[in-house]
């Protein structure tokens, strides 16, 4: 190792939490003396804000199996992007938007431009917020890779997965609903907020399968509907918590030491977090936090159908599926298995764009007909003005 680089390392490696290298050495910013139970949405909150953005067109090599490149010489307009991060960067007044914490940028699958902001470091796994329910339809996917469950079984009621749930005991009509409908958002669940509440008040009935069979047992009864039709789409948690509980039914082990070993390790994902649900089992709507790199690598195992370093991590096909647009839920976005797409058109010009949404201004950008890839991570009050801008500014950059 080089003697600078080793000497940056050591002086890392002795700063107290909270304080970084700045860009004059060339280190992305980092938080030192973290382990698992310091990553939190809460202890989140508690880091500093860098003095002074960090932004390099050259990331450097961690050895984390990404592939990186310079900005420029492999591909991209310099000014034209340095432009948008400089704005992302500037001092804001309202608590809405301008609270970015991250930006990094993967083009023909090398990454070429990194940038770190306010609470954003490169060590620092963010919480993703409902981009934790993308992970989950992997999870789902990594199961049919390894012969788990196939596509087909996507098709049969989740009921049949669930051996503790005893189906005399449900509301009408929810014996019947499927992971393909639950991860579409499309369960036709209608529990009252009050059942909620009461339920809240008793976790221990939510232990294991208890917590998906008080949705199924204490829905609105579900409208019968012809074979080929859907319940409405919305959006909520009961459709994620089936499929976390179908995947602790059908893995070896457990659910989190599934995503743990066969899901993330393989792509180089060793540092991050994952809250527990009331179940027990890993939660699904949120409560999973990434480091910004490891959600590029996310959007190139999207980008590229399931492949990740040549070999198929999940298959092509359900990848195709959990990202195509099943079910448009307004007149721009649509919805496919806990990924959202939709088509922008820029200057006359249609892109389509993939991506995983999480409150507070987590995003995953995968645009095909660029090859490009963009993860951002923010701590706004609602989405931001990101989802709208982004777009705007970088596809007329590549």
């Amino acid at each position: 190792m080089n003697l600078n680089l080793l000497t940056s390392y050591i002086v890392l490696a002795f700063l107290p939490l909270g304080k970084t290298l700045l860009a004059s050495t060339g280190l992305a910013p980092e938080v030192t003396d973290l382990n698992a139970a310091d990553i939190s949405f809460e202890k989140e909150k508690g880091i500093p804000y860098l003095k002074k953005p960090f932004i390099t067109r050259k990331p450097r090599d961690r050895n984390d199996q990404l592939t990186v490149g310079e900005l420029g010489k492999d591909g991209g307009k310099k000014e034209k992007i340095l432009h948008y991060v400089r704005k992302l960067a500037e001092p804001a007044d309202s608590p809405k938007h301008g609270k970015t914490d991250s930006l990094l940028v993967a083009y023909k699958d090398k990454l070429i431009f990194e940038s770190y902001f306010r609470r954003g470091r490169a060590n620092y796994p963010h919480y993703q917020m409902s981009i934790t329910k993308s992970y989950t339809t992997y999870a789902i996917g990594r199961a049919i890779q390894l012969g788990h469950l196939s596509m087909e079984d996507l098709h049969k009621p989740v009921v049949s997965f669930l051996k503790e749930i005893k189906t005399n005991q449900l509301a009408k009509g929810a014996d019947k609903i499927t992971l393909h409908q639950a991860m579409q958002m499309r369960s036709g669940i209608r529990l009252p907020k009050k059942k909620i509440g009461n339920f809240m008040q008793k976790p221990n009935l939510l232990r294991g399968q208890g917590q998906a069979r008080a949705y199924l047992q204490f829905t609105e009864d579900l409208p019968v509907l012809p074979n080929s039709s859907f319940q409405p789409f919305k959006y909520q948690a009961a459709d994620t918590v089936f499929t976390m509980q179908v995947l602790e039914s059908i893995v070896p082990g457990s659910a989190e030491g599934f995503i743990r070993d066969e899901l993330l390790k393989p792509m180089g994902i060793l540092n991050y977090g994952w809250q527990e649900d009331l179940s027990g089992f890993p939660k699904s709507a949120a409560g999973s936090s990434l480091r910004s790199r490891d959600m590029i690598k996310m959007g190139l195992l999207t980008l590229h159908q399931g492949k990740w370093k040549g070999k198929q991590h999940l298959p092509k096909d359900f990848v195709k599926r959990a990202t195509s647009p099943l079910v448009q839920t307004n007149e721009e976005n649509f919805y496919g298995y806990f990924w959202w797409s939709q088509t922008r058109e820029i200057n006359g010009k249609k892109y389509p764009i993939i991506q995983g949404r999480g409150a507070g201004g987590q995003f995953i950008f995968v645009f095909p007909s660029l090859d490009l890839v963009v993860a951002a991570t923010a701590h706004n009050k609602g989405m931001g003005r990101m989802l709208k801008e982004l777009p705007e500014a970088l596809t007329q950059a590549f």
